[in-house]
């Protein structure tokens, strides 16, 4: 009967196979659950956009006020960040809310805003079939504003602070839409 000699090279081969399978099961565990439905703060970020913390249960409904919130927010702020894209807010918004956004942008001019925006949304409530509240905690104090000359005209009572939000959705031709938004404390909660 034979001992097989250890060979360092293929031990860390197998070691390097079972690491890279172990993540592709972690990356394919991570798609199965966002395919399935279940939403995570991660699945929801992008890089200027980052959700920090999300309720955890939260129902169907729930669920997708969360992520057309989510989603409406994202487009908001590329627009100021980017300053171009008013168009892509239309749909996410109630005709209302969309008319107060387009009066901001046209009063803002041309510029940018840098940093990252950090959103804590701390609870979704449904309290209708058709109408629901987002409540978040957004963290500016990343961001600057610019001019279109490139000269910092970020004004701290309005960015650079933290911002509890109540944000109210409402159900309209089958897409849940925001309808208002009202600041209910400056730099009391955390993201």
């Amino acid at each position: 009967m034979s001992i097989p000699t250890y060979d360092p090279g293929a031990a860390a081969s197998a070691e390097a196979s079972e690491s890279a399978a172990a993540a592709s099961a972690s990356a394919s565990a991570a798609a199965s659950a966002e395919a399935a439905g279940v939403v995570t703060a991660e699945s929801l970020s992008t890089e200027r956009h980052v959700i920090t913390s999300i309720p955890e249960d939260l129902d169907e409904q729930q669920t997708e006020v969360l992520k057309a919130f989510v989603h409406y927010d994202e487009v908001t702020w590329n627009i100021w960040f980017t300053r171009t894209g008013i168009e892509n807010a239309q749909p996410l918004m109630t005709a209302e809310s969309y008319q107060v956004l387009k009066e901001s942008y046209d009063s803002l001019g041309d510029g940018r805003t840098e940093g990252t925006v950090r959103i804590s949304v701390m609870e979704v409530f449904a309290m209708s079939p058709t109408q629901a509240q987002v409540l978040t905690c957004s963290d500016q104090s990343d961001l600057v504003a610019y001019d279109a000359d490139g000269k910092d005209v970020s004004n701290p009572k309005t960015l650079q602070g933290r911002y509890e939000i109540l944000v109210t959705m409402d159900y309209e031709g089958g897409v849940w839409k925001d309808s208002d938004e009202s600041t209910l404390s400056e730099g009391e909660c955390a993201v």
